[in-house]
């Protein structure tokens, strides 16, 4: 490529905050939250071994093969979504390019984006290898979620909701919304911390002889449900604090979201606890628990950047 096809297509990039920009925020979060759904749906139809080794799929195979069959595209897919991802995340890096120094705080996102993608990837790789031992695929999944969180950051930024760029007044809040909000999310991080460890010691290996981590399910089971405890608490603080001040705007959605999503999530687990954990409805918490930890995350940085009364 010429220095001057260069300079034309550096020239054609976002000088400023725009669509583009905002779109790929939005994919980057939307695409972490796939990518969770794609990794229960290998885990929960036994496709974790689907591709027996890596970084290739077989020894002699980069793709599936026929041979392999259902599992294999299941395991497969999920992997090619991984690249999809990264594949966003560089984008994201060059669109911010013109906007590298002055919008650093969506620049160090991206960049935090991309570097994790491939971190990501080795965990993973070291799962397969490892025949899914329960505590490597219990960390393949807490990144993942920390993707989520990272993602929900970017969207706030490029969309100027929170940061030191906002472009509109948050309604002001009592100053114990600051940390009812982050304690709030980071009692949804523990739960999810707290349920992979439950996973490790359930039924859902991802692959018939997967091994499990020993512990006792129904006890971890239980433990696990404590954070949640304290979500659906602070939930509900935030939206008496929400009603009795006639709080309007963003917050006031985050909160209302984040409780209906704290309902829901508590509904499914109580379902599935006393339905003999089937695999959909263990797909489905997983997939509610990275969206409520995106909405978790997105009240505790509103909370952060609104005013106080």
């Amino acid at each position: 490529m010429s220095q001057t096809a260069v300079r034309r297509f550096v020239d054609w990039l976002p000088t400023e905050v725009d669509r583009r920009v905002r779109v790929l925020a939005v994919a980057s979060l939307v695409g972490q939250i796939v990518l969770i759904a794609t990794g229960g749906a290998v885990r929960l139809t036994s496709s974790g071994l689907g591709c027996p080794t890596w970084p290739r799929c077989t020894v002699s195979s980069l793709t599936t093969t026929p041979e392999m069959g259902f599992h294999g595209v299941i395991e497969f897919g999920n992997r090619l979504l991984t690249f999809a991802l990264a594949a966003v995340a560089v984008a994201m890096l060059v669109a911010l390019w013109n906007l590298r120094r002055q919008r650093r705080d969506l620049f160090w996102l991206a960049i935090g984006l991309l570097a994790s993608i491939p971190a990501q990837a080795v965990i993973g790789g070291i799962s397969v290898l490892t025949e899914l031992n329960p505590w490597v695929v219990a960390l393949h999944f807490l990144v993942s979620m920390a993707l989520v969180v990272l993602a929900t950051l970017l969207v706030n930024r490029a969309y100027s909701r929170t940061g030191r760029f906002m472009n509109r007044t948050l309604a002001a809040l009592p100053s114990s919304m600051r940390p009812v909000t982050a304690a709030t999310a980071g009692a949804a991080a523990l739960a999810v911390v707290l349920g992979v460890v439950v996973t490790g010691a359930g039924p859902h290996a991802g692959d018939a002889a997967a091994p499990r981590n020993g512990l006792d399910w129904d006890l971890v089971s239980h433990i696990h449900a404590v954070p949640a405890y304290l979500v659906t608490f602070g939930a509900l603080f935030a939206l008496v604090v929400v009603l009795s001040r006639r709080v309007r705007g963003p917050f006031r959605t985050a909160v209302l979201g984040l409780l209906g999503l704290t309902v829901l999530q508590a509904a499914i687990g109580i379902t599935q606890y006393y339905t003999g954990i089937p695999a959909l409805l263990v797909g489905l918490h997983m997939v509610v628990a990275a969206i409520l930890m995106a909405e978790a995350t997105n009240a505790a940085d509103l909370a952060r950047w609104s005013p106080r009364v």
